[in-house]
């Protein structure tokens, strides 16, 4: 699986933390381990030019996910897309913004990251949180994918 990562944030973040926990939210979503995905970390202004451009919304959101290609994931070995590499997309964050509902949720910003990464992660595969069924959904797929990464990572 290729992980692009790349912080214009201005802010210091753990991307090796961020790059795992995409890596292991794709793996324990069955994805197609030929596919790529790219993660982007900006500030609050481009986050903001971003948020309105796709999404006509005014001012910065936390986490933004850009699908390229719902082939990558992989149901099993009578489906697939040949074993050729997909573009899954792209999932742009904001450390900002992230640490600021961090510090209202209780937790630290780097936990926030996570979960937004795995939230990102979740839409590029389909996921969404429009109706109230899709949200409980969603968001206890994330739960329960961010539990068992923590899970992994405690000695």
């Amino acid at each position: 699986m290729s992980i692009e990562i790349a912080n214009e944030s201005g802010i210091d973040v753990d991307t090796d933390a961020i790059l795992a926990v995409a890596r292991y939210a794709l793996d324990e979503m069955g994805v197609n381990p030929l596919a790529e995905l790219s993660i982007l970390l900006v500030d609050l202004e481009y986050m903001g030019e971003l948020n309105h451009r796709w999404m006509g919304a005014d001012g910065p959101t936390d986490v933004l996910a850009f699908p390229m290609d719902e082939s990558s994931v992989d149901h099993g070995p009578s489906e697939g897309n040949g074993g050729e590499p997909a573009l899954l997309g792209d999932i742009v964050l904001c450390p900002e913004l992230a640490g600021k509902q961090a510090a209202t949720a209780g937790h630290s910003a780097d936990d926030e990251l996570h979960l937004l990464t795995v939230h990102g992660v979740l839409h590029l595969l389909g996921y969404d949180h429009a109706e109230p069924d899709e949200e409980r959904e969603m968001f206890a797929l994330q739960a329960r994918l961010l539990e068992s990464w923590r899970a992994t990572r405690r000695p």
